[in-house]
């Protein structure tokens, strides 16, 4: 099933002048539930791959392309260029483009261990334990725009993917709740 094949039609006049066609209502949305969301077992963690795309891993995973719909669906993934993980090439016309040619390397904000609550990290990929300070904070960590940006896409790698067991189920729902 093709993700906009399911939504329903809806009467538009794109030009003002009282000449309606159908056209699919894109605006129609549904909501993954939260207890869906927060059953831990029902999902798989995946760390994407450089330059895979959604439809890259629906096939890998699920063996139909056309299920890349579902991916973005239960990780909330709204925006393919912002929330998805960039490719080398994009990410540093991105870092260019937002901070300016030259500047990719600069000074974006200053971090320091916190000094309670949790202070264990889970890795080297999880900065939770920092936390920002001004430049004059004895001895802070300079984190330059591209080591924010870089850590941004580190957390879109982490995604996490539909048990192949509950996919007809969920798609069947979605279809049902969407034709409402």
């Amino acid at each position: 099933m093709a993700y906009f094949n399911k939504f329903p039609l809806m009467a538009y006049d794109t030009v003002g002048k009282g000449d309606y066609k159908l056209v699919t209502n894109i605006l129609k949305r549904v909501k993954l539930r939260s207890s869906l969301k927060n059953g831990l077992m029902l999902f798989d963690k995946y760390d994407v791959v450089a330059g895979e795309n959604p439809e890259d891993i629906a096939f890998k995973y699920y063996g139909n392309a056309e299920l890349h719909w579902v991916i973005l669906m239960t990780n909330n993934i709204t925006d393919r260029f912002y929330q998805w993980p960039m490719t080398q090439p994009q990410f540093d016309n991105f870092l260019t483009d937002k901070y300016g040619s030259g500047n990719e390397d600069t000074v974006h904000h200053y971090e320091t261990e916190q000094s309670s609550g949790p202070t264990t990290s889970n890795g080297p990929g999880d900065h939770s334990h920092m936390v920002e300070v001004n430049s004059d904070h004895e001895n802070p960590t300079i984190i330059s725009n591209r080591e924010y940006e870089e850590r941004i896409q580190d957390k879109h790698r982490q995604i996490e993917l539909l048990d192949k067991r509950y996919i007809r189920i969920f798609v069947d729902e979605f279809e049902k709740l969407i034709s409402k």
